[in-house]
């Protein structure tokens, strides 16, 4: 019985699994066939050889898939490409819808990348719609986020579809910033076809700026990298480069020179079958250069035919500038109705293609046409223009915040990143701050001694250079007071002490009155070897707090060391009413070593011949001068080394200024100005016979 209950249990629980495996897998399955089905309906409304009206029934039945899908990174995707396939097909309601669901999702979920691409969707969908400030602005965004990201390539590209707005409204000027930053991202890319493109541009402003010979320049740079290109790509690029290489000379008026150009664009193998609106353009222009150099016949019979192919293409802004080159030539001809009906074709024509340049042309033309009503033709000709002039510059302020706000952005990012980057090593400073914890307690004592005995020893190196020079001179003076006192011990003192002592000898014995009389003498004497003893004990003291006169010595003799080894003259003036050695000791040692390293770098950069040396003293503050006789510099570009920065800390400690006045071929003047103090005997005190050193400082 047991064993029947065990089989059946088994058989449950195996019923159990395997019903769940059967709604997992077809849980999954439907998930991949509806991800398979959306994908398939993009790609149907993409399929440009299906009618109209079905490749959007398969976008509708994508979007509507894609609304229900549960994974916001899958969403996020489709609805990227719906955006791009509603663009394609200009359908503008879905198209915006569509793309501002997925900018909203792709900001949710932080898909940079994908937000570029919709910002980047939606600048192309304002610039078909000819709504030029913001196609800049979405392209903006997206060239932002790229800049980013670090995708160069797609920046770049940005820049360049950006500076063809701006030479749209006329802002040359910033369509010419955007295109170098656009080239020099190309040029590290090694991209050719973009480095064209972009020159070709920079020459096409150039030539509105008037600037032809620079526009040229442009043209034959944009040739360098157009022979680089594949021949299926040159061929397309070659006819729009010898179009404006020929307006450019067009345009300057060198119709000669414009004429091989079109020429060769008309002679280009089926382009009159392949391309007809290009051809016309180029027949177009190559009819009004033929008319500009007197061959009017053959130029009637161009400007004809263009007309005519332009009309069943339904180019009207072709047609309008046909029309306009008509009338300038049956003007020319004296055929007035002929001109004017043209000239009123052209202007119509004009309205219509918001051709704004082409209606100024024309109006300026209608004077010559219909000189009785002149007067309303320039005044509709002034209204325009001045009109068109406000609208150009309201575009290109607006261009110019939106630039700001973008270099805000970036600016913005940088100081994000660098913040970044303080976080992280201030991180890791407190991570390393806690390994090393333990090694800075256990070292610290023996840290704090090694820098004691640095210090000390840096000290004592200071004060043994100032006094190297002294050593000799001190030593003399120490072996002639200690003669002086052994002279005075042994004459004096030692003398009179033996005199006295053989007095008390002989008294010991004797108890009267003489003998204390005399006692009495032998102990006055006694006094007066004392007093004489402190008198001896007062000078030695004195003498310990002399000031030795040594400074001057010192620098003499560091004036004659250094310019001695550089075989050079030197000269030295100081004040002599001043008493050198009763500086404070802080003066002197800084004071030195301002002097040792100006004479040093009259050595190494001055290769002077004669050094002048002046010490002066006014209103309590020294003035120390080191003149030169060298070849001198340009202060103001010459690079302070370390030697400078040395003497601006010691002068600070000094409270003091110098400054360094040079000119190439003049020599060179170093002016130190520092306040001094004295070191002077104050007062006795306590029975002591110390001194008390006391500083005067300049008011």
């Amino acid at each position: 019985m047991a064993y029947k209950k065990q089989i059946v249990l088994i058989l449950l629980l195996l019923l159990f699994f395997s019903c769940k495996k059967e709604n997992q897998s077809t849980h999954i399955n439907g998930t991949a066939l509806t991800t398979d089905s959306t994908q398939v309906w993009i790609k149907n409304g993409t399929d440009a050889n299906l009618p109209l009206r079905t490749r959007k029934e398969f976008l509708q039945k994508a979007y509507n898939n894609t609304t229900d899908e549960f994974n916001d990174s899958l969403r996020l995707s489709y609805y990227a490409k719906l955006s791009l396939a509603y663009l394609k097909l200009q359908d503008s309601i879905n198209f915006r819808n569509v793309n501002k669901s997925a900018r909203i999702l792709s900001e949710e979920i932080k898909d940079s990348v994908i937000l570029a691409g919709l910002y980047w969707d939606l600048g192309d969908f304002y610039r078909n719609n000819f709504i030029k400030d913001s196609a800049y602005y979405e392209y903006g965004q997206a060239e932002k986020i790229y800049t980013t990201l670090k995708e160069d390539h797609y920046s770049g590209r940005l820049l360049l579809r950006m500076s063809i707005i701006q030479k749209d409204v006329k802002d040359f000027t910033g369509a010419e910033i955007n295109l170098i930053s656009a080239i020099e991202l190309f040029q590290k890319l090694e991209n050719n076809e973009q480095l064209f493109l972009s020159y070709n541009l920079l020459g096409t402003i150039a030539k509105s700026l008037q600037e032809y010979e620079q526009s040229r320049t442009f043209f034959s740079k944009a040739v360098e990298y157009l022979n680089k290109l594949p021949k299926e790509k040159k061929g397309k690029y070659q006819i729009s480069l010898n179009n404006n290489i020929g307006n450019s000379y067009k345009e300057q008026g060198d119709f000669s020179k414009a004429i091989p150009y079109f020429d060769k664009i008309v002679s280009t193998d089926s382009l009159q079958f392949k391309n007809r609106k290009s051809y016309a353009l180029a027949l177009d222009n190559l009819a009004y250069s033929q008319f500009k150099t007197g061959k009017t016949k053959i130029s009637e019979a161009n400007l004809i035919d263009a007309l005519d192919i332009n009309i069943r293409e339904n180019a009207v802004d072709q047609i309008a500038m046909s029309r306009y080159h008509l009338a300038e030539l049956y003007l020319a001809k004296r055929d007035t109705s002929l001109a004017i009906a043209n000239a009123q074709e052209a202007l119509e024509l004009a309205k219509q293609s918001n051709d704004n340049q082409l209606i100024l042309e024309t109006l300026k033309l209608y004077p010559l046409l219909d000189p009785e009503n002149a007067k309303s033709y320039l005044k509709e000709y002034l209204v325009l223009n001045d009109s068109l002039q406000e609208e150009d510059r309201k575009i290109r302020n607006k261009f110019a915040r939106i630039r700001f706000e973008t270099d805000e952005f970036i600016a913005e990012n940088e100081l994000l990143a660098r913040q970044r980057q303080l976080w992280i090593g201030i991180a890791i400073g407190f991570f390393l701050l806690a390994i090393s914890v333990l090694v800075i307690l256990s070292q610290r004592a023996k840290n704090r001694n090694l820098r004691f005995q640095q210090q000390q020893q840096e000290s004592n190196q200071e004060i043994f250079n100032l006094m190297l020079a002294q050593s000799q001179k001190l030593e003399e003076g120490k072996q002639s007071e200690q003669k002086r006192i052994s002279e005075e011990l042994h004459d004096g003192i030692l003398g009179q002490m033996n005199g006295i002592r053989m007095m008390l000898l002989g008294l010991n014995k004797k108890v009267d009155e003489n003998a204390i009389s005399m006692r009495g003498e032998a102990i006055e004497k006694l006094q007066g070897v004392q007093e004489e003893i402190r008198t001896i004990s007062h000078e030695l003291n004195d003498a310990s707090y002399q000031k030795f006169h040594n400074f001057i010595i010192s620098i003499e003799d560091l004036l004659k060391s250094i310019c001695d080894s550089a075989n050079i003259d030197y000269d030295l003036d100081y004040d002599e009413g001043l008493d050198w050695d009763d500086l404070s000791g802080n003066i002197k040692i800084n004071l030195y070593r301002i002097i040792q390293e100006s004479l040093q770098n009259c050595i190494k950069h001055a290769f002077a011949n004669r050094v002048n040396l002046k010490l002066e003293s006014t209103d309590h503050m020294l003035k120390v001068s080191l003149k030169d006789d060298g070849r001198g510099f340009d202060n103001k570009k010459k690079k302070k080394g370390i030697g400078h920065k040395n003497i601006t800390s010691r002068v600070h400690k000094l409270n003091g200024e110098w400054r360094i006045k040079s000119e190439p071929g003049k020599g060179t003047v170093v002016t130190v100005k520092v306040p001094y103090t004295l070191a002077e005997n104050e007062s006795r005190f306590n029975g002591n016979e110390k001194y008390k050193i006391a500083e005067k400082t300049s008011p």
